[in-house]
């Protein structure tokens, strides 16, 4: 028969080492430091653990890969991973399954790797999301579809936009382009119709050299766009590239805009008369809708910075999210001030800032002022 005051004093003890270990987790050690790279299905990933790691966990989203670009393998790590290992953070990040708008695949991708990560050291104590350009898209749509699994985000000059709404957009600049300089490129129809796109280089010489000597074309297009005039040929050339991969992925047009009534350009009434107009695909539109399915209202802490002058996320694409966000939600995400120049031109630092804004805010519970 077992001694009853042993069990007691038995379970006494096993009550009190776990509640110390629930308020005060201990520091999480590896052996030597992780740096894995492998293969997921088609997506490369990476997963760096440092020695003194602190239990938390970090899953960077990269961005805009165009399609065709050669990919080296093992893949290079983002710049900014030795931000959160020297903090003590493992940081585990994904090439994705494809190229180009590869929002739905990386979501999936993201996923897959967190899961995987799980079965090779166990469960983070925290996880936390964070994302540029177009990983900070991915970033806030992952936070809204697996809030469960994840603490918060960051999305730093991220394309923070549903993909109805981006696609959209980005149709309005090729329309446009195509108004004002029609088969300037020698491409069937001008940049807007679907079709398999050319490589970045190809189409940023050819649209450079269709605004070469138009100035009041381009100031025209860049005023519209809000971009400045000397960044309108990257622009242009780059929504051309992501929609023309939208489509390619969609399977046909993924907007209507045979109603659309375009403002902003001057002679509005001119410009809508004679715009190219597009029947959209009812296929394609219902896949653009999931190309990020985005709200804008996390349930969880997300915190977004932009960038000062930033020629592809302008203060247009930011107020799209801002709009949604401000229209209701559980959790309203938290804007900081813009920092760093042109396109996710921020510094170590201030990155590091950024994370720290939203590690306070889950740790306190409290959305910062």
């Amino acid at each position: 028969m077992s001694n009853p005051r042993k069990s007691v004093c038995l379970a006494m003890a096993c009550a009190l080492v776990f509640q110390a270990s629930a308020a005060e987790p201990a520091m999480h050690r590896t052996v030597a430091p992780v740096e894995l790279a492998g293969m997921l299905g088609e997506a490369p990933y990476l997963i760096d653990i440092p020695e003194r790691w602190n239990g938390e966990l970090v899953i960077l989203a990269r961005g805009f890969e165009p399609v065709g670009i050669p990919r080296t393998l093992p893949m290079p790590p983002n710049e900014a991973t030795s931000v959160f290992l020297s903090r003590g953070y493992a940081v585990a990040q994904s090439g994705y399954s494809s190229q180009g708008w590869a929002v739905r695949d990386a979501i999936a991708d993201i996923e897959r790797l967190r899961q995987h990560f799980i079965r090779q050291y166990g469960a983070a104590r925290r996880t936390y999301l964070v994302g540029f350009s177009m990983g900070g898209g991915i970033a806030a749509a992952s936070l809204e579809q697996h809030a469960g699994d994840y603490q918060g985000a960051l999305s730093l000059c991220g394309a923070n936009v549903p993909g109805a709404r981006l696609a959209q957009e980005l149709l309005t600049t090729l329309v446009s382009f195509d108004y004002f300089l029609p088969d300037a490129t020698g491409k069937g129809g001008g940049l807007s119709t679907p079709q398999a796109a050319s490589n970045q280089g190809e189409v940023m010489s050819a649209i450079a050299g269709a605004l070469a000597g138009k100035p009041e074309v381009t100031n025209q297009l860049a005023r519209a766009l809000q971009v400045p005039s000397d960044a309108l040929p990257g622009v242009v050339s780059l929504h051309y590239l992501v929609f023309q991969d939208i489509a390619q992925r969609a399977g046909g047009m993924p907007v209507d805009n045979r109603a659309t009534v375009y403002r902003g350009f001057d002679d509005d009434k001119a410009f809508n008369a004679g715009v190219r107009r597009y029947a959209g695909d009812a296929k394609a539109i219902r896949y653009v809708a999931s190309a990020p399915a985005l709200t804008g209202q996390p349930t969880r802490p997300l915190v977004l910075q932009y960038n000062r002058a930033d020629p592809t996320i302008t203060p247009h694409f930011q107020s799209i999210f801002a709009d949604l966000s401000n229209a209701g939600g559980t959790t309203r995400p938290l804007t900081l001030p813009a920092a760093g120049d042109g396109h996710c031109g921020f510094s170590s630092k201030q990155i590091a800032e950024a994370f720290q804004v939203l590690v306070d805010w889950v740790r306190s519970g409290q959305r910062p002022r």
